[in-house]
Formats: C-alpha cells, structure tokens, sequence
C-alpha cells in the first residue's frame, strides 16, 4: 500500500443523489476514503466525487464553479449510462487505488458563459458544462441572433439552444445539432422547432461558431422567457440580450488510468457494441 504524506493528502468532496444505490456507493466510499488517509470536506476540494448519474456531475459542477481553477472533477455512476462518469458503482476499491497515485492529472474541457443583460440595466451571468437554452413561456419566441458582430437571422420557433462540445451529446444531439469532440473549442447554436416558410426564413440547422466569436440573441417581444441553464431553469422578464462566449476557465476531470476517451463515450452512449 501507498502511504502518503501529510502535505499529499488530497482534500475530497463527495456528492451524491439520493438513490438508495448512490446513499450505499457514498457511505463505502467515505469509509475507504477515510481509512486511506484522505481528507473529506465539501470547502475547497481538491478533488470532487459526484455519485449517481450525469445530473449528479452537473449539480456538483454548479457547486463549485467558482473554484474550477483548482478543483477537478471524477464521477461514478450507479445507472445505465453515464457520458461523464468514469467508474462504475462496483468500482470503488480502483478509484481510491487511482487516488493514492494520482499526480494532478487532469483533462480539460471547454465551459459556456452567458450574460442576461435586462432592459432595466441589471445582469446575470451565469457558467453552463452543456447548454443555454432560451424559450418564450406565452407563445412563439421571436429573436434576432447576431455572430461576432454580423446580424444573422432573425429567429421564429420555441427556442435557441447554445451548446458546448461536451453538451453537444445532450439536448443539441436531439435538435439535430452535431457531436464535436471537446478538443474543438467552439460553441454550437440549435433551433428549437424553427419556423420556416415563405414568410419566414432561417438557416434551419446548426451552427458551429469558433471560439473567438460572440453570439448575441436580443428577444424581440418584452415577455417573459425560461432560461435553462444545464439542469436549472431560471425565470426573466423584459430581456434585452444574452451574450454566449466560451469561459476563460475550464472543467477540469480527473485523468487516472480509467478515465474514458470521449469517442469510446460516445460510442457507448448511443451505438453500443459493434458486431
């Protein structure tokens, strides 16, 4: 066994769902964690563990985004499937394993940032792991989107999602949107349910936009609209514009020998086993 020095114990925090499997993965792990030297604190991690399923990681990323910096992420899964999780429910004694070898390792990928500006001249930013997505609650939502300055188009439907690489196997998949690997640092523009016809006209696909590049949607109606941030859904009224750019800081995973490549978590994700 590999003993570690006091200056090398890692600070950890655990975070679970609140499934019976996850409560029982959560209570083994802190008591192997415990026995292996480790220090468990949910203040300024090192490392945090998010039991459960990709919810769980996006919670846990929300959690502690203000120090994405200095903290890296490691997920367990105890479903069917999970696109952020590296180790399976059965898996613990090897992610602790891993833990006692670990030299700050880490694999980066690309975060959203977005600022709600209001008529009233109040804003909110906000950091998003997979997707923004804006609807108009009351009806029809109209929208001008302009890309780095140029005015695009003007948009008629249920809503725009804007996407990271990561993201881009989430809600934007299902729009039609393309998978991009995370090493390509760009954003991704979505329709939700687009109007097309004579009248009305949009690209009708969607758009991969480069990491220098700023999108701006300026809603069109003072109205009420949902913004979903990830897993959270948030409420304005009388939105003057949002601002989509990548964010100067990363998410950063834990790199350990188990650690997935993202085409493998694709392919497990959607295609399985290929005969």
């Amino acid at each position: 066994m590999i003993q570690m020095k006091i200056t090398d114990r890692k600070k950890i925090a655990l975070l679970s769902s609140r499934n019976p499997k996850s409560e029982a993965v959560s209570k083994e792990l802190w008591s192997k964690l415990k026995e292996a030297n480790f220090i468990l604190t949910p203040k300024n991690p090192d490392v945090v563990i998010s039991i459960g399923g990709d919810g769980m990681l996006l919670s846990a990323f929300h959690k502690y985004e203000s120090i994405l910096d200095h903290v890296r992420f490691v997920g367990i899964h105890t479903g069917h499937l999970g696109f952020y999780t590296d180790y399976r429910d059965f898996e613990v004694d090897k992610l602790i394993e891993n833990l006692k070898l670990d030299k700050g390792a880490k694999v980066s990928y690309p975060i959203l940032n977005i600022k709600v500006k209001m008529m009233d001249g109040r804003q909110v930013t906000a950091r998003a792991l997979n997707e923004v997505t804006i609807k108009r609650l009351s009806r029809t939502m109209v929208a001008d989107i302009h890309i780095n300055h140029v005015p695009f188009e003007r948009f008629r439907g249920d809503g725009i999602s804007v996407s990271t690489p990561t993201g881009s196997t989430a809600y934007n998949k299902s729009l039609g949107g393309a998978v991009l690997h995370p090493t390509i640092e760009a954003l991704q523009i979505a329709e939700v349910a687009s109007l097309n016809n004579r009248v009305y006209r949009t690209l009708g696909s969607s758009i991969v936009v480069p990491k220098k590049d700023k999108i701006v949607i300026e809603p069109k109606h003072d109205d009420r609209y949902s913004i979903s941030v990830d897993n959270r859904t948030f409420v304005y009224d009388n939105i003057d514009r949002i601002e989509y750019q990548l964010d100067s800081s990363k998410i950063n995973f834990l790199a350990s020998p188990s650690h997935t490549s993202f085409w493998n978590r694709v392919k497990d994700a959607f295609i399985g086993e290929v005969e």
